[in-house]
């Protein structure tokens, strides 16, 4: 296959990162349990899922160096690009869109079936279409932190709130390098107002009730190896501190929603895509399919 420069131009898998499953049966192994569904239902995510192996990981790592260099050639297809997006002139976040354009790892991810099969699963076994990527790498010794927030106050140009985040390390992540930490049960608090995403770690306090400050008080770590991942609702209270060890805390991470979301407003839905009306459906070059029940399961 000969690759396009704009690897968007490909809805399929580019690479042999990912063995694409052709049989129910093989479906079947990658299936979240009844119990791990209903725990993302009640709490708002669900994490500790395994999703690359070491070499899958090593291969990233190699692009992820690839991306962050600001000369790389390809870097006009991004969405965004912030060598360092932090608020504090000490402390340094690096945040980007939009590199499963330009590198095949970072591609083929999007069709990885261990992470398509518990999305569809979480999304309540509908049709899986993806909204866009990033990348948070937060370096030893002065990473930034991520404000806590809710991912659909930063989407609320798609509707209806049919959405899926899912954060995978590609290093270790611990409370000492600024691992995600969650605050369980949020999902339930409605929509609120975003702060700064990289700015003042408590931003969010000014839009809660005193019931939910309280709670903000008591958040839960997400400590994973790398390769594993973990997934949350779209109005989960989330965010992470500063990275203060000696140990970098490099994730990705892949924004996705069921498919049938649509366009809230008129107008450019991520920099660079043409233009959607209000209404009309996300589909296409930009907002590819990657997990059809339909194909996969057959019409029911």
């Amino acid at each position: 296959m000969k690759l396009q420069r704009d690897l968007s131009k490909h809805s399929q898998l580019v690479s042999d990162m990912f063995h694409s499953p052709t049989s129910l049966g093989e479906w079947e192994k990658y299936k979240l349990s009844d119990e791990q569904v209903e725990f993302f239902n009640v709490h708002g995510y669900l994490s500790g899922i395994k999703l690359l192996d070491e070499e899958q990981i090593a291969r990233l790592e190699n692009e992820l160096t690839e991306i962050m260099d600001p000369a790389h050639p390809n870097h006009d297809l991004l969405y965004e690009f912030h060598t360092n997006e932090s608020t504090d002139p000490n402390k340094i976040i690096f945040h980007s869109l939009g590199h499963w354009r330009i590198t095949p790892g970072f591609h083929d991810i999007l069709w990885n079936p261990a992470f398509v099969m518990a999305a569809y699963q979480l999304l309540g076994n509908q049709s899986v279409r993806f909204w866009h990527d990033q990348l948070f790498c937060k370096p030893a010794k002065h990473g930034g932190v991520v404000a806590w927030h809710q991912d659909y106050s930063y989407w609320n140009r798609s509707v209806p709130i049919q959405h899926l985040t899912a954060w995978v390390g590609i290093d270790d992540s611990s409370k000492e390098n600024g691992c995600l930490q969650y605050i369980p049960g949020s999902h339930k608090w409605g929509l609120l107002d975003k702060p700064d995403l990289t700015g003042e770690m408590e931003g969010l306090k000014n839009f809660l009730n005193e019931k939910q400050q309280e709670e903000l008080k008591h958040p839960v770590p997400i400590e994973m190896k790398k390769g594993y991942g973990s997934f949350h609702h779209p109005l989960l209270v989330h965010g992470s501190f500063e990275n203060s060890s000696d140990r970098p805390r490099r994730a990705f991470v892949i924004n996705v929603f069921a498919d049938g979301t649509r366009a809230g407003v008129d107008g450019e839905m991520l920099h660079g895509v043409p233009l959607l009306k209000k209404g009309e459906k996300f589909e296409g070059q930009f907002f590819p399919m990657l997990f059809n029940r339909n194909i996969i399961f057959g019409k029911e």
